[in-house]
């Protein structure tokens, strides 16, 4: 995994994927006592960054794998990401999804024409699925996050930030990235280490679902006890990739852990300030630069909000914390 990769990927997605914007607010600079600049994933096709890994991943396949087909497991913004570049391609897609997803993504992979399977996250091995299915139906498995290709898309994110924070004056800042098994996270971290090393990645987790922030203090991969329970339900892994962790050891400073309430009020303020729908999960990083600034240096943090797929109910639970 290098930034060669993340550079290829890049041609391969121009075009495809949206150039997301950099969004701010001096309300949002008030809350977090520096300048807050938000890039905005949650406006990325399928209404994540998951977008770019799967079209980056699909369109690296030969001609025979795109004949027979792809396989991914996903609670549903890589499911999304993976079905929309299938489509594209016009290959078929089978999506593995925890049966307690939100019920619009489930909806929405499905109306992009993938098959989706689903499975009791509590009871079941989503690994051990997604291997069986694509043995028996001859099937290209594209992970999550721990998939060299799919990485190399998260990165491009990553080349994004550099480029337009370059534009904007900011050299040095810590950027806050949603974290599950550090796809993006590692991704955007090897982007910035090459293009804008005065920028460095910081990964945001919910209680209770800190596997990364773990690892990281103790340097050895940790798993979380538990794989379900939480709103932040799209950063929800058993564990740090066995690619991604070594990369976020690297190039990544320490996690940040934020609660729930934290990324409610986040969603909340990012509708009212930046007139933008973010999910629980894609609020982490942006909770963590408002509501945790002790963990910051400098004058200017920059936090991803990677994803905007939220079912109306929670969306109005976030909203009720502006009253």
């Amino acid at each position: 995994m290098n930034i060669d990769m993340i550079r290829a990927a890049a041609q391969r997605i121009q075009g495809h994927a949206r150039r997301t914007p950099i969004l701010t607010s001096p309300f949002l600079d008030e809350i977090a006592g520096r300048r807050v600049f938000v890039k905005a994933e949650c406006l990325q096709h399928t209404g994540s960054f998951k977008f770019r890994g799967g079209w980056s991943a699909v369109s690296a396949l030969t001609d025979n794998a795109l004949k027979t087909g792809v396989i991914a497991f996903s609670s549903g913004n890589h499911a999304q990401g993976v079905a929309l570049a299938a489509r594209e391609h016009n290959t078929p897609a089978v999506i593995v999804m925890p049966s307690d997803a939100p019920a619009v993504k489930i909806a929405n992979t499905r109306a992009l024409g993938a098959e989706v399977v689903l499975y009791d996250r509590g009871t079941e091995d989503r690994d051990e699925i997604g291997a069986r299915l694509a043995n028996e139906k001859g099937l290209t498995l594209i992970k999550p996050f721990d998939e060299p290709q799919v990485i190399a898309g998260q990165g491009t994110c990553g080349l994004e930030i550099a480029e337009d924070m370059a534009g904007l004056g900011v050299t040095q800042a810590d950027v806050a990235v949603c974290c599950g098994g550090g796809g993006l996270t590692s991704g955007i971290a090897l982007a910035l280490a090459a293009e804008a090393p005065g920028l460095r990645v910081r990964p945001a987790e919910p209680e209770g679902f800190d596997d990364v922030t773990r690892s990281l203090a103790s340097g050895q991969i940790e798993r979380n006890t538990r794989l379900s329970g939480s709103l932040c339900d799209a950063i929800i892994t058993p564990q740090p990739g066995d690619l991604t962790f070594p990369i976020m050891q690297t190039h990544c400073g320490p996690g940040i852990v934020v609660s729930e309430d934290e990324c409610l009020r986040a969603m909340a303020l990012a509708f009212e300030r930046l007139r933008i729908v973010v999910e629980p999960g894609g609020a982490a990083a942006l909770a963590a630069a408002l509501f945790h600034p002790g963990t910051f240096e400098g004058d200017a943090v920059i936090a991803v909000a990677t994803g905007g797929n939220v079912d109306a109910a929670v969306f109005a639970k976030a909203l009720e914390t502006l009253s």
